[in-house]
Formats: structure tokens, C-alpha cells, sequence
């Protein structure tokens, strides 16, 4: 088991979540997107922010795909 594996194992018993619940791939992907398409803070605030939206009965899939698509087109805008 790798340390984010028990870190994570350890979060959900802590927090009371059903670890079958934690998609992990999806929000480090969107932190990874985030962190080179914005800027490195705005990836744990992502995260937060995403969670905050699955919260609130948004499907994970799409809040994450709507962020990854922000992200994308975060640089072109800005410039």
C-alpha cells in the first residue's frame, strides 16, 4: 500500500467518508491541471472548491471536466 493509499485510508476513517466514495485520480489530475494551466495555489483551492460542488449533488465527472476546461483556457485568457 503506497503512503497516499494509508494517508488516504486514514483521512476517510477520520472524516467519516466511505473510502469507496474518494476518486483520487480525478482531483490530482484536476490539481495537475490546475497547478500548470493557473498557478500552483490555485490547485488545493480547486480541489476544495470541487468538493464544495460534489457537496452540493454536482456529478464529480462533470465539475472536475468543467474545471479541467477552465484551466485549459485559463493562459489564452489571461494573456
Amino acid at each position: 500500500m503506497s503512503t497516499l493509499d494509508s494517508w488516504t485510508d486514514a483521512a476517510c476513517a477520520e472524516l467519516g467518508l466511505r473510502r469507496a466514495d474518494v476518486t483520487a485520480r480525478v482531483v490530482l489530475d484536476l490539481a495537475r491541471d490546475v497547478a500548470h494551466g493557473v498557478e500552483r495555489p490555485a490547485a488545493p483551492l480547486t480541489a476544495f472548491l470541487l468538493g464544495l460542488a460534489v457537496g452540493q449533488g454536482q456529478p464529480l465527472d462533470d465539475a472536475a471536466r468543467r474545471l479541467r476546461d477552465l484551466a485549459a483556457g485559463w493562459a489564452a485568457a489571461e494573456s
